[in-house]
């Protein structure tokens, strides 16, 4: 099958896609993608658990170690519990575990239960867990918990409690509770559904043993049952994704993909993190915590499914990121842990077999037999797959890639692979000069490039304008950022995203980064949105990439809007000037769309004439502005949109206010 990239088919793709029959463009107008706007997902800042994974306990496995952070091992964010002064032990224990991907537990030997005859309040041996920061719970909600036991000795109940902590030397206020007979000795799973009785927002959990003797535990878990479609994901977090109407979702990262800092073996694999959540291998995090692999790469494909967005996992290479063994800073290149070459095969295999789990018949492959024992019969139509994340483009790297890319692609010619130009994607860079050379080199469909800058950058360089139109390499720029969050740096950006959609043609898709983080947990700054368990906070920049996610097309025209005082026939933004424009068809959903940005201290005056398109009688006005320096921060009130409807009208002036940024949306 013939593979095509995205931008060469950017005019064939916009048939076919509508109930409506798409309307015809206009001339003057230039095919760009209508990707540009997607989401990169790294699970950075305690981005997954504790985060988009709606999982509410911590450490429910009990394989946090001291190798991930100093001082924690398998009961941190664990405590032992007795009310009424019953006694016990907690042991780690190694030995027949639950399975050979979760090999720690814990045995909790409970030496003395007081009777209720004895004491009127509490009682039980065991554990307590307070969540992330707590556990919130909502009076009337369900909330599905479920552990795995294994008994010992005599039959034993244990009480499950979600309560309300009321300080030391106190029983917590009861909220929910459960008690579950446990008999068999051996591993068992148990469920129950816990109702709280009223709002909290920092629960905590009790697992109590009311009989003498021992019993192992693992796998503990608190989801509620109110997740994003069901599937597991926290809902508000995965509102604020969808509202940004992205096209495609990048994951798992980032430097989480090749051990970052670690060395090869902390790489990230697919396989591990499939299958039931018991079953998945947990791992060490790249910034330094750990990951359950409870949001896994079966939860990826089927968020992007709920969301229409296409995948685009990224796979190692064979090379680890050249942070390995204190390479950051030089980026030298024996810093870089490498696959031998008689085990790269090994590497083929993931990318194939990932290609082969995501589109394959469940009839004749095993790895599409387990998405559908999973619960996804149909193919997720897996059409990007990435090799590689920025690494050093040295000669170890480009004799693995070149091994990997071309036994994938006569493999699987129908996938559109995504190369890297290295870290630091600028014109001169070695590695963006070497990592472009190997692009051509082997006719690679989208080369991703990364860069995090002050917003002095995007408000003056406009790098795309001078890119060759011949190439047949397509850009995604899968990671940038201004290096701040006021209102300032989200009109750089979105600033530097007009000039991006007039080289649309170049540039097929682009992704803001980070994504999450957690409050007072982050590795990394600026992001999207930060969240703590109460909320989203959407920041200024959150609200620029929604309005160009919103503003998707197929066609860019350039002429339809001056700016007074310009020479005539100047198309904006042109370098070092801070204010521009963009207008997009989309002949898909037949709307226009007319974006303005000022990111200087004068007011600008905009002509736009928009005579050539058929308009209806009403428009929407977006406007986002405030003061410069502004951000929407924990505490501040947040500077939002403002929507309001206005006439259509055809040919007319719009005074554009300092530190603005303004959408028109119109209907044809």
């Amino acid at each position: 099958m013939k593979r095509l990239t995205l931008c060469a088919a950017l005019a064939a793709a916009t048939l076919g896609m509508n109930a409506q029959k798409p309307m015809n463009a206009p001339k003057g107008g230039k095919a760009i993608s209508d990707e540009l706007i997607g989401i990169f997902f790294e699970d950075i800042s305690s981005s997954a658990d504790g985060g988009l994974y709606a999982e509410l306990l911590q450490n429910g496995s009990f394989e946090f170690s001291p190798a991930e952070r100093d001082g924690w091992g398998p009961g941190t964010a664990w405590k032992q519990t007795r009310p009424g002064h019953s006694l016990g032990t907690m042991q780690v224990r190694m030995d027949s575990p639950l399975n050979a991907n979760n090999t720690t537990y814990m045995r909790l030997h409970t030496e003395r239960v007081k009777e209720y005859s004895d004491y009127a309040g509490w009682k039980g041996y065991g554990l307590q867990n307070d969540g992330f920061d707590g556990i919130p719970v909502k009076a009337g909600a369900k909330y599905d918990f479920s552990v795995f036991f294994r008994n010992i000795g005599q039959a034993k109940k244990v009480r499950i409690v979600l309560g309300e902590p009321q300080g030391w030397g106190k029983d917590p206020k009861l909220l929910a509770e459960t008690t579950i007979d446990v008999n068999d000795t051996r591993w068992k799973k148990y469920e129950a559904v816990l109702t709280p009785t009223e709002d909290c927002k920092k629960a905590c959990l009790q697992i109590l043993v009311l009989n003498t003797g021992d019993l192992d535990i693992d796998q503990v878990s608190l989801m509620p049952q109110d997740t994003y479609k069901g599937h597991g994901l926290r809902p508000d977090l995965a509102q604020a994704l969808a509202d940004l109407k992205p096209k495609f979702m990048r994951f798992p990262g980032g430097c989480v993909v090749h051990g970052g800092g670690d060395g090869f073996w902390d790489t990230y694999r697919w396989k591990t993190t499939i299958g039931p959540k018991e079953q998945r291998r947990p791992l060490k995090n790249t910034w330094g915590y750990h990951q359950s692999m409870g949001l896994g790469y079966y939860e990826y494909f089927q968020f992007c499914e709920d969301l229409g967005m296409e995948p685009v996992p990224i796979l190692p290479c064979g090379v680890s990121c050249q942070g390995t063994n204190g390479g950051w800073g030089m980026w030298p290149t024996q810093a870089q842990d490498v696959v031998p070459m008689s085990e790269m095969d090994e590497w083929v295999s993931e990318a194939i077999d990932l290609i082969e789990w995501a589109n394959g018949d469940p009839a004749t492959n095993k790895w599409a037999k387990m998405r559908a024992d999973a619960g996804h019969p149909k193919p997720f139509n897996l059409k990007y797959l990435g090799l590689g994340n920025e690494e050093k483009i040295s000669p170890e790297f480009n004799e693995r890639f070149k091994y990997i890319y071309e036994r994938v692609t006569k493999a699987h010619p129908e996938i559109v692979i995504v190369g890297t130009a290295g870290p630091g994607s600028h014109p001169g860079n070695p590695d963006f000069e070497a990592g472009w050379k190997l692009a051509e080199e082997l006719g690679m469909p989208i080369i991703d490039e990364h860069y995090y800058e002050p917003n002095s950058y995007f408000l003056s360089k406009r790098q795309y304008d001078s890119y060759p139109r011949d190439r047949k390499t397509k850009v995604y720029l899968g990671e940038y950022a201004a290096k701040d969050k006021k209102l300032i740096d989200a009109l750089a950006e979105g600033l530097y995203l007009l000039h991006v959609e007039r080289n649309g043609d170049v540039v097929c898709m682009t992704s803001y980064a980070p994504l999450f983080a957690r409050r007072d947990n982050t590795n990394w700054n600026p992001d999207m949105i930060y969240f703590d368990n109460d909320r989203p906070y959407l920041t200024c920049s959150y609200y620029v990439q929604q309005m160009f996610g919103q503003s998707s097309g197929q066609y860019f025209y350039g002429d339809c809007v001056s700016f007074e005082g310009d020479a005539p026939g100047t198309i904006q933004p042109q370098d070092d000037v801070h204010y521009g424009q963009s207008v997009v068809l989309n002949v898909k959903t037949r709307q226009l769309f007319v974006k303005l940005v000022n990111a200087g201290d004068q007011a600008k005056t905009a002509n736009i004439n928009l005579g050539r398109f058929g308009l209806k009688k009403m428009a929407t006005k977006t406007v986002l502005t405030g003061k410069p320096d502004q951000e929407n921060n924990y505490d501040a009130q947040p500077i939002v949109p403002q929507t309001e409807q206005i006439k259509a009208q055809k040919k007319f002036t719009m005074e554009l206010q300092p530190y603005s940024m303004v959408m028109l949306t119109y209907s044809l």
